[in-house]
């Protein structure tokens, strides 16, 4: 998937009001969920049997390199999500369908994420979708069928709501359009796409449902005017995740395709969760630093959050200055480590779970940093597409990782 732009709206943590926070802590999330959430309570998570990670394992310690391989090995046995991408709605039901079978045999929960929505990632790093709306709500209803009435955690489509078609960067790499009202249907196609996903997995009697919403240093929480020539209009996370349909959500869920660090998220979650109290009570269409400051961390009906920690151990990359015109801080970003390892024991009550979404290793796509390219300046090599598995790379997180892996 393509990791996210690092723009102007980064200020919008300079306004953060202070908001006392604990991450590593061993308290339960308290809340009110449906009944059916697997993440109201302490859980085991799904394992795959066969990942990149197991495989580069065998093969370094049949290279000799133990001590890289043990590594490969203890990152292989920490639960990650299965992304589900492509394929027919037959198909993605088999597969949804053998996974959930997985999972029962080891009495675990899996973590699914339903990456397929049309011009997904503006059709650049990671392009592809559904053809069409039908195509993919077909598609939304067969996922569903697959998981029926077993235990698990939906992530919904990563920057989905996060990067919509009327970006200007995304109308600039030929994806989107263009930001003028008369061209504005697929926004309002990607609200329609959302919310159907959002809906459909909210009547499955056992599954959590979250809905991304970007990181701590990409939306601001109100509209604003993303400028570049012309009025932009540009809706603030809060307002997208509304018109989404987050209220039928079990919450949401942040850093997926990022690496801030766990306290930076935590506080913009509870910001955007006080937001989306406060607009949702007083019907305001902004909120303000003194509004969410009103409002107690404890207050009933706070929409919860999920942290996806599985490359933030480090938190994020920042360039240095001057040395490139474009940094894509977001793109395989050199000293990263792991994150904090899966659970629901948070320390906040609003977080119910420290998640591996985004599955270390694999590439976040082709970077060059505003050089003439092709390989990526900080690594002297041309990155791997999207997706793909990077066995230097993955080492690299598995050797910094925080807590360490062994």
């Amino acid at each position: 998937m393509r990791s996210t732009r690092l723009r102007a709206c980064v200020t919008v943590l300079a306004a953060c009001t202070a908001v006392t926070v604990s991450v590593t802590g061993q308290v339960p999330a308290a809340h009110a969920h449906s009944d059916g959430n697997p993440l109201d309570g302490r859980v085991r998570f799904y394992v795959e049997p066969d990942t990149n990670a197991g495989r580069q394992a065998d093969q370094w310690a049949a290279e000799g390199r133990t001590e890289d391989a043990a590594l490969m090995r203890a990152m292989a046995k920490i639960p990650q999500a299965v992304w589900f991408t492509k394929g027919t709605p037959e198909e993605v039901e088999r597969e949804v369908r053998a996974t959930m079978r997985q999972a029962r045999k080891q009495n675990a929960v899996p973590v699914l994420v339903a990456y397929y929505v049309p011009g997904r990632d503006c059709s650049q790093y990671s392009a592809g979708g559904a053809p069409s709306e039908q195509a993919y709500k077909e598609w939304i209803d067969a996922f569903a069928r697959g998981i029926g009435g077993g235990r698990a955690v939906v992530v919904v489509e990563p920057d989905g709501l996060a990067l919509l078609s009327s970006e200007p960067w995304c109308n600039e790499g030929g994806g989107g359009s263009t930001g003028r009202p008369e061209d504005m249907s697929l926004v309002e196609q990607r609200f329609r796409e959302i919310d159907h996903a959002i809906t459909t997995f909210s009547r499955l009697p056992r599954t959590g449902v979250y809905v991304d919403a970007g990181h701590s240093a990409w939306q601001a929480l109100n509209d604003y005017d993303a400028g570049y020539g012309e009025p932009r209009a540009q809706l603030g996370i809060v307002s997208r995740l509304m018109r989404g349909g987050v209220a039928k959500a079990d919450g949401f869920v942040l850093n997926v395709s990022n690496y801030r660090a766990d306290a930076e998220l935590v506080e913009y979650g509870t910001r955007v969760s006080k937001c989306l109290w406060l607009r949702k009570r007083t019907g305001a269409a902004a909120c303000s630093d003194a509004d969410l400051a009103a409002v107690p961390d404890d207050a009933r009906g706070l929409t919860p959050f999920v942290l996806d920690t599985s490359r933030n151990g480090q938190g994020h990359w920042t360039a240095p200055a001057g040395k490139y015109t474009d940094p894509q801080e977001w793109c395989n970003p050199p000293g990263r480590g792991l994150g904090v390892r899966p659970g629901t024991r948070t320390g906040n009550r609003l977080v119910d779970a420290f998640l591996w979404v985004k599955r270390p290793g694999e590439s976040d796509g082709q970077c060059t940093r505003g050089t003439a390219g092709p390989e990526d300046p900080e690594y002297g090599v041309v990155d791997p597409p999207a997706g793909q598995w990077w066995p230097d790379y993955a080492l690299g997180l598995a050797q910094r990782a925080v807590p360490p892996l062994r």
